[in-house]
């Protein structure tokens, strides 16, 4: 399985992006996918995940502003965010919890 993350970018306070990931591989739809994120200077956490039956669950730091979903005929993981904050500046790294298996990672900065 091969995760190709998308949808980073450059928002102000307040605004929305929506992340992509892109599994290759059937393996998909038999895993839970998550989201992580990594600031500078800080360690990795955990941001979101999605089982295959669609329970979700969320950090903390972001339960009622990110949503996660999953389409399973097009293997694509996605996460909603809105009300961004600059705290949640970092790049979002696309995860596969079987393995596990780690995208490359896009960048999201929140900056006026």
């Amino acid at each position: 399985v091969q995760l190709q993350a998308s949808g980073g970018g450059l928002v102000q306070p307040g605004g929305s992006l929506r992340l992509s990931c892109v599994a290759s591989g059937s393996i998909f739809r038999f895993n839970t996918m998550g989201w992580y994120r990594q600031a500078p200077g800080n360690q990795r956490e955990f941001v979101a995940s999605i089982a295959i039956d669609d329970t979700t669950k969320y950090a903390e730091s972001v339960e009622g502003r990110f949503t996660i979903s999953r389409d399973n005929a097009k293997s694509t993981v996605n996460l909603q965010m809105n009300g961004l904050k600059p705290d949640d500046t970092a790049v979002y790294y696309c995860v596969s919890f079987v393995g596990p298996i780690w995208g490359q990672g896009t960048q999201v900065t929140v900056s006026s």
